[in-house]
């Protein structure tokens, strides 16, 4: 009986040693994780002293013209056989004009990166009649180069870098286009004996009232359009030829007119003064009662009334100025009259009835 006692109690003791070495077994060990490996470094490329050119660069390649049948063609441009007497450089990264030949009358030099013109390149070149130098990068223009071109009718030197209005230009031009440039300076007698020029383009420039003398225009006798128009004047520029048709003087900063400004000018029809400051009390009352003016443009300014005009006019625009009561007095009259009225183009702001 002693001996059954003791065995179970054998038993129930080795069941519960068991029990506790499997709650041991069974707790989870900590897990070491292993060390972060670090990237493996890139070595980085040398930093350039230099910036890297940009593409395209400031002045690409030149291109060349094929082949001609004109010994004397220059390689940059291009010598059409059906106009022996035109010589095409336009467009070819030029940037230095080359030897012109003796055959050429009309010269075409426009959109390239040419900065200077020198007498060099017009040895030969005496008949040239017409030369375009638009939209390079001209900044001067030797005065020996028009003494090698007598007969010039036509030079276009627009959009360029030009800072005064270019010397000892020939008494046979025409045409002279000099717009959108940098000029603050016209060279005293720069206008002398250019009795022929009926076009002269000085828009969008930096010329002021103190750069335009009183006798500047004095001698173009047959000027009938003058354009200066975006620079920075605040006077109506002095001295204008009597055989003015057009004056263009938008976008500057003129704020009065003179009573008789425009007494002697027997051909004026075309007026523009757009983009200034003028006011009623700079605009004298009978100012632009003128027999000959077609088309008067006073846009973009101060004024609050319609100044009067001569029953002639056309084309009258006041839009964006300050205007309130539209038509007074004389104004009124020559707008009621039926034969005024079927012709006349009136611009005037719009402004709705309260």
């Amino acid at each position: 009986m002693k001996a059954g006692v003791g065995l179970f109690s054998a038993l129930v003791l080795l069941l519960l040693m068991g029990g506790v070495f499997t709650q041991r077994s069974r707790q989870k060990k900590p897990i070491r994780r292993p060390a972060a490996v670090g990237k493996p470094s890139v070595p980085q490329p040398a930093v350039s002293a230099q910036p890297e050119p940009q593409e395209p660069t400031d002045f690409p390649p030149p291109i060349l013209g094929p082949p001609s049948v004109f010994p004397d063609c220059p390689r940059e441009c291009t010598c059409n056989p059906s106009h022996p007497n035109a010589l095409n450089c336009e467009n070819h990264n030029i940037r230095a004009i080359p030897v012109i030949p003796s055959r050429t009358h009309y010269l075409y030099l426009q959109n390239n990166y040419i900065s200077e013109v020198t007498a060099e390149s017009f040895v030969n070149a005496t008949e040239i009649r017409w030369i375009n130098l638009a939209n390079n990068r001209i900044h001067q223009i030797d005065k020996k180069v028009f003494e090698k071109i007598p007969s010039l009718l036509y030079l276009y030197v627009q959009r360029n870098h030009l800072k005064e209005v270019p010397s000892g230009l020939p008494a046979s031009l025409e045409q002279l286009r000099l717009g959108r440039n940098s000029i603050s300076k016209v060279p005293a007698g720069a206008f002398n004996k250019m009795g022929n020029l009926t076009l002269l383009d000085l828009y969008h420039n930096q010329l002021s009232d103190s750069d335009l003398e009183k006798n500047t225009f004095k001698d173009l006798k047959s000027l009938m359009q003058l354009n200066l128009a975006h620079n920075v004047l605040k006077k109506m520029p002095a001295g204008l030829p009597n055989n003015l048709i057009q004056l263009y003087l938008d976008k500057n900063r003129i704020d009065d007119v003179p009573k008789d400004y425009f007494r002697g000018l027997h051909h004026l029809a075309f007026v523009r003064l757009n983009y200034n400051q003028l006011s009623d009390k700079g605009l004298p009352k009978y100012v632009f009662n003128i027999t000959t003016l077609l088309d008067l443009q006073l846009s973009h300014n101060q004024i609050t009334s319609i100044p009067l005009f001569n029953g002639r006019l056309e084309h009258l625009h006041l839009n964006h100025n300050s205007i309130e009561i539209l038509f007074r007095g004389n104004a009124c009259k020559f707008l009621l009259s039926q034969k005024f009225a079927t012709k006349m183009r009136l611009r005037v702001p719009y402004r709705e009835s309260s």
